[in-house]
């Protein structure tokens, strides 16, 4: 299983990047995919997500400036971020996740993650 991110790099406030993850190794379009972060002495969090059926869902504080997106023939799970600010750095973390109703998480698998830093 391998899940590796691309993308990632230095911006100035207000700038774009557009974050990419390839997937190998599990059967893809079974899996939700997630895009968390992680910035110096935080924890983790949740920033994007994506259900096999494409349904979205979004970290208030980036909502209307990021878009998830998954491209099921190619593997891959993009995350369009826009109006970046300086809060926005942290390392970028690619997850997938197989879930189980009424059981949630059965299987997770994370990429080594790609850093981000929004600074002028």
């Amino acid at each position: 299983v391998q899940l590796v991110e691309s993308g990632g790099g230095l911006v100035q406030p207000g700038g774009s990047l557009r974050l990419s993850c390839a997937a190998s190794g599990f059967p893809f379009s079974s899996y939700a995919m997630n895009w968390y972060r992680q910035a110096p002495g935080k924890e983790r969090e949740l920033v994007a997500g994506i259900t096999r059926a494409g349904t979205t869902n979004y970290a208030d504080s980036v909502l209307g400036r990021f878009t998830i997106s998954r491209d099921n023939a190619k593997n891959g799970v993009y995350l369009q971020m826009n109006s970046l600010k300086p809060e926005d750095t942290a390392v970028y973390y690619c997850n997938a996740a197989l879930l189980a109703l009424g059981v949630g998480r059965v299987k997770d698998y994370w990429g080594q993650g790609t850093q981000v830093t929004v600074s002028s």
